[in-house]
């Protein structure tokens, strides 16, 4: 009855409600669009504070640098950071170095190479009050040796923004164990580097802090996720550094930068106090790692890492000490080796150095077995990027959408944002013509259910064991195989992230990993990229072409595996590596 009354009234008052509807559309709307105004000012305004931040450390430095040169007319950085990190660590031990020289020596480096590749997220000026305390620690095998750490690595109130906007503001309450335990062992943290935008890309690229670039060739990525690492340790601004690994993180930037690094067994070291955009996922492990610019450093690394202070801050690390018998030993060696996977054909340069390595392990008396990974094309997929994409990377997409998407993920953005009912649609009609590309859309869907995901987490684990039943098969001690590499041209990463097979699979094992540099790319690798054919002959292998040319010139490595928890013995075959190849480079010029 009161419905038939305000209905005749209307009719009775001859009330026109069309601009009474429109004004109020019209209001929502813009309620709507100041809402999202308003927030994209909010978005601005941490940008903006974050880059005061980086910018005011920066000219913190710069200052205090020239202030230690005024103060010691003498001083000359060239001759201590060309130093390697045994020499370094010798001269600070018997004093004829002290740490405030060399701790000032590599800042004025960074600063010098981070003009060039905007590579560092904050110079920590901590570190020159931690000078006055240093002596305490003379005793640590890293006793003044200053330090660099991936953005991600919590340093007591500094933000871990993993290039993202959402994580701004909010710094850390202490130290990482990581930082902590470097603290101990006298080690000395100054910078912090730069990453892409949510740490799931090989690139480094973020709206917040840019573009790094390649110290080799500025047309280039440095690599990444610890690309920033990479960058200015291959620069010569940082003589160590502390990175993470869930896809090849610190081993691609390793490859592009022409420096090593290495992939620990996960949990050898502690994850405390590292931040992630997919905190929670459990089907890839990530590794906390050292690069450093040859093998020794990353093994004197993780020795001062595996000490009682990191076993009684995280309860959580098994208490393995590092077994320097076993990294030292010269027993011959039995390696497995491939130079194709036969998911990612390697580039020209990538499979000479390959074989060129092969050859020298023969010459100098260990066995070469030839090895393929098993089922990979399935793995790849059906495990690794599902893995990864469990909840259908909605957890990664919600840290992204809060602010400006960085130029280097595209592609990956687009995946990871299309709702899951188009992914699937777009992945039946490619599958008949692109079944490669099909398969990593459709393995971007995640998992539908717990149950699911126990089944996920099931046939991990069966895969885990038919790889080491293989190698337990040919009898192999270590394995030798490719890198990604030569560095990317720029915007190719975000595109091409089905070429992440040769590094991915020793995530999803778990199996330790190191990269060592070899060679560098020649003419006629570059003249051999067009007959470059792929595995598949698919749009990715094309594009995979485009991304590696103009590489002349380019470092060029290969990786070197173990089993899990043989972490020393991937060390050790790494030193092996660089050490035959130091030789027949010295050969090569007599």
């Amino acid at each position: 009855m009161g419905r038939f009354h305000l209905q005749q009234l209307t009719v009775d008052m001859n009330i026109n409600w069309t601009p009474v509807i429109a004004a109020t559309v019209c209001g929502t709307g813009a309620l709507y669009l100041f809402s999202k105004w308003r927030n994209n000012q909010k978005i601005q305004k941490k940008i903006l504070n974050a880059r005061k931040r980086r910018d005011n450390s920066l000219q913190q430095a710069e200052l205090a640098v020239q202030q230690f040169k005024i103060q010691n007319p003498d001083f000359k950085s060239s001759s201590i950071v060309s130093l390697s990190l045994p020499e370094l660590t010798g001269k600070l031990k018997d004093g004829s170095l002290q740490p405030d020289a060399v701790l000032y020596a590599f800042m004025e480096k960074a600063l010098e190479v981070n003009k060039t590749l905007n590579c560092s997220t904050e110079i920590i000026m901590e570190s020159v009050a931690q000078l006055k305390d240093i002596s305490t620690q003379k005793k640590g095998l890293l006793y003044g040796v200053p330090i660099s750490i991936k953005d991600n690595v919590a340093y007591e109130s500094h933000d871990t923004s993993c290039g993202v906007v959402s994580k701004l503001d909010q710094p850390a309450l202490m130290d990482s164990v990581m930082v902590t335990v470097l603290k101990k062992q006298g080690a000395i943290p100054f910078i912090r580097t730069n990453i892409p935008q949510g740490l799931l890309n090989y690139d480094c690229g973020n709206p917040i802090f840019g573009q790094t670039l390649n110290p080799y060739n500025l047309q280039k990525t440095p690599g990444g996720s610890s690309g920033g690492e990479g960058a200015l340790i291959g620069g010569g601004g940082s003589i160590l550094g502390i990175g993470t690994d869930i896809g090849g993180s610190v081993r691609i930037p390793a490859s592009f930068c022409g420096i090593c690094a290495f992939k620990p067994t996960s949990k050898r070291l502690s994850l405390q106090g590292i931040s992630s955009c997919v905190r929670g996922q459990k089907s890839v492990l990530s590794s906390a790692g050292p690069l450093g610019r040859d093998v020794e450093s990353v093994a004197l690394c993780m020795q001062a890492l595996l000490c009682q202070d990191m076993f009684s801050l995280d309860p959580t690390v098994p208490p393995i000490p590092f077994n320097q018998e076993v990294y030292e030993s010269s027993e011959p060696l039995r390696i497995g080796y491939y130079e194709n996977d036969g998911y990612l054909q390697s580039s020209p340069s990538m499979a000479r150095a390959v074989r060129e390595t092969k050859d020298l392990l023969e010459k100098a008396g260990h066995t070469l077995v030839p090895f393929q990974p098993l089922q990979l094309y399935h793995s790849f997929h059906e495990l690794a990027i599902k893995g990864i994409y469990s909840d259908g990377g909605r957890t990664l997409f919600c840290h992204l959408k809060e602010g400006p998407i960085d130029p280097c993920l595209c592609g990956q953005d687009t995946v990871i944002g299309t709702p899951g009912f188009i992914k699937k649609l777009i992945s039946v009609v490619l599958k008949p013509f692109y079944p490669r590309i099909s398969a990593t859309i459709d393995a971007s869907l995640g998992v539908g259910s717990v149950e699911e995901l126990w089944r996920l987490h099931e046939n991990i684990e069966l895969y885990i064991q038919e790889v080491i039943a293989e190698w337990r098969r040919l009898n192999v001690d270590v394995l030798l195989c490719p890198i990604l590499g030569p560095a990317y041209n720029f915007r190719y990463c975000g595109k091409l992230g089905s070429v992440l097979s040769n590094t991915g699979l020793y995530n999803l094992l778990n199996f330790p990993a190191g990269v060592v540099p070899v060679s560098t790319v020649t003419e006629e690798d570059e003249a051999q990229l067009s007959h470059y054919k792929g595995v598949h002959g698919d749009v990715w292998d094309k594009l995979f072409v485009k991304a590696v040319k103009g590489g002349v010139g380019l470092p060029v490595a290969v990786q070197c595996v173990s089993l899990p928890w043989q972490d020393e013995m991937c060390l050790r075959f790494m030193r092996e590596v660089e050490q035959l190849t130091a030789k027949n480079k010295l050969a090569r010029k007599h």
